[in-house]
């Protein structure tokens, strides 16, 4: 037998006995998709306080937009940890359709919101657009709040549905927890809908209440490893560890 057969043997018996010892808990369903564009800009340091006015501007665009049901939610993040080359802030949105990720792009466009001076003064820009079928959030909006954004691959002899199987019996099950007890206000597990990379990435995002809420959930995700030991093994047969990354932002939302 090749290692590849027997890396998806271990796999499917590591997540048999998961699902297991999760039968109890409340089945999770994948939901609709919800895609979410997010724009990067590299802002240079003496403009950041115009780019604060600017995604300020933007606001009764978006409002305006969430009215209409066209999106679900908006929002805006200042980068934390800094890359060299990496982005200092993003804006995005997110809709229960392409067609309203689309439509509103093309109002910023019209508007002229897409090439304010503060955005021509960024270095570098791109654009992502997702998509997700698990998530949730609390209506509401929120300001100066934090996101944790994980970044990770799997890897190439991971099953077909090892991204189903982590999201039902690992990742939205600690996630709602988090959010029934206040503890984050969002989370979505995101795959790109437009790659602009290779297949097989996906992120794991959530909103944080506050700064204290980052170290609960971290000593919580601890505390769930340790409940059950072989969702570590499980995650790790599945995912490329090299590839993973994470990022935290300071973030402005809206959700309805």
């Amino acid at each position: 037998m090749n290692r590849s057969k027997i890396l998806a043997g271990l796999c499917i018996l590591t997540m048999s006995a998961v699902c297991s010892s999760l039968a109890s808990a409340e089945e999770v369903k994948e939901k609709p998709p919800m895609y979410s564009y997010v724009g990067n800009w590299a802002i240079p340091r003496a403009q950041w306080a115009e780019m604060a006015k600017d995604e300020m501007n933007n606001q009764k665009m978006m409002d305006k937009a969430m009215s209409s049901g066209a999106i679900i939610g908006y929002g805006s993040d200042t980068n934390l940890v800094h890359e060299a080359d990496g982005s200092t802030h993003d804006e995005w949105w997110s809709s229960m359709s392409l067609a309203g990720v689309l439509n509103v792009i093309d109002q910023a466009y019209k508007s002229g919101s897409s090439t304010s001076p503060v955005l021509e003064s960024s270095t570098k820009h791109w654009d992502n657009i997702y998509v997700s079928r698990y998530y949730n959030w609390h209506p509401g909006s929120w300001k100066d709040v934090y996101s944790h954004v994980s970044v990770y691959k799997l890897k190439a002899d991971a099953p077909q549905d090892a991204l189903d199987n982590l999201s039902k019996n690992m990742i939205v099950p600690f996630m709602e927890k988090m959010l029934a007890d206040g503890s984050i206000h969002e989370y979505e597990i995101d795959t790109e809908s437009i790659h602009s990379h290779a297949p097989g990435m996906f992120t794991i995002v959530y909103i944080a209440a506050n700064a204290e809420a980052l170290d609960k959930v971290g000593s919580a995700l601890r505390d769930s490893l340790k409940a059950s030991p072989m969702n570590g093994p499980a995650f790790g047969s599945m995912t490329d560890s090299s590839e993973h990354r994470d990022y935290l932002t300071r973030t402005n939302a809206t959700y309805k």
